[in-house]
């Protein structure tokens, strides 16, 4: 079967589109709040309507996994060697069914390795980029291994147990992140999800490719965002993103006291750099 792609769609329209990928190991829900805010801060502004989509990564929430045939070749490691590709080629097929030649591409964290891909691979339906607490390098040989060793233990335990310190702070973490009703939240939308959904994605970031050559290519206007809180990709990690770009049109947001989940966190001020981008685009 083709993979099939279910949106949140939070505003309909004809302009370009803003579409919002969401993080591991949650669903376009995380970007609910953000959204409420990019509509209510876009019109104190002033900012013409736009459309305002968030889809769910296959195996994500209610969204269906694909089959063998739509996740194609699979390495000897177990990792999903084509599937981040597909997943790509099916997000550009919505854009351009609905009538879209581009979109305004926003990826937060995995979101943003789908987002780097789209860029390598259709660069032509780039009308902008934002990157939220991502990174564009492969794992490490390392990374690669737990992450093919939780998405087994989730397989074969039925379990989501393995991704639940997502909700967990780490030292350092945000005054959000360390809140109990942001762990809470968190918790809740982890545990929605279906181990074998989690299995699916782990495996398709596993198999990704590094697109950090990429950066230099991008002519579309960026915003990059990071949470100065972030344990796995704070400002010192993603600040040489923003500058390894050539765009004439590069913006970098650190956000204070905030942690990896910037657009659950801190909605307001990723709305307000993403409107910052749509004015540029």
């Amino acid at each position: 079967m083709n993979i099939r792609i279910n949106s949140k769609v939070y505003r309909s329209g004809k302009a370009i589109p803003l579409i919002l990928l969401h993080a591991f190991p949650v669903d376009a829900r995380m970007w609910d709040d953000c959204a409420a805010s990019l509509i209510r801060l876009g019109d104190q502004r002033g900012v013409a309507p736009f459309p305002i989509w968030a889809p769910d990564t296959p195996g994500a929430g209610d969204a269906s996994i694909p089959d063998a045939q739509a996740t194609g070749t699979i390495a000897e490691d177990g990792a999903y060697v084509e599937a981040m590709d597909k997943v790509a080629e099916a997000y550009v097929s919505v854009l351009h069914i609905t009538g879209h030649e581009k979109a305004i591409w926003v990826g937060l964290s995995m979101g943003g390795y789908i987002a780097m891909d789209i860029e390598r691979l259709f660069p032509e339906t780039v009308a902008g980029l934002a990157l939220c607490d991502t990174t564009t390098t492969a794992d490490s040989p390392e990374a690669r291994v737990n992450r093919l060793k939780i998405a087994k233990t989730c397989e074969s335990d039925n379990t989501v147990e393995p991704v639940m310190h997502f909700a967990r702070p780490q030292e350092g973490d945000s005054t959000i992140k360390r809140s109990q009703p942001f762990q809470d939240l968190l918790t809740g939308w982890i545990r929605d999800q279906r181990p074998e959904g989690l299995t699916w994605r782990e495996r398709m970031a596993a198999g990704r490719v590094d697109t950090t050559d990429q950066l230099a290519r991008i002519t579309a206007p960026v915003a990059i965002i990071s949470g100065e809180n972030d344990p796995s990709s704070p400002p010192a990690k993603m600040r040489p993103m923003a500058d390894a770009m050539t765009s004439p049109s590069v913006a970098f947001t650190s956000i204070p006291d905030c942690g990896h989940f910037s657009a659950v966190e801190h909605p307001d001020a990723v709305a307000n750099a993403l409107l910052d981008l749509v004015e540029r685009v």
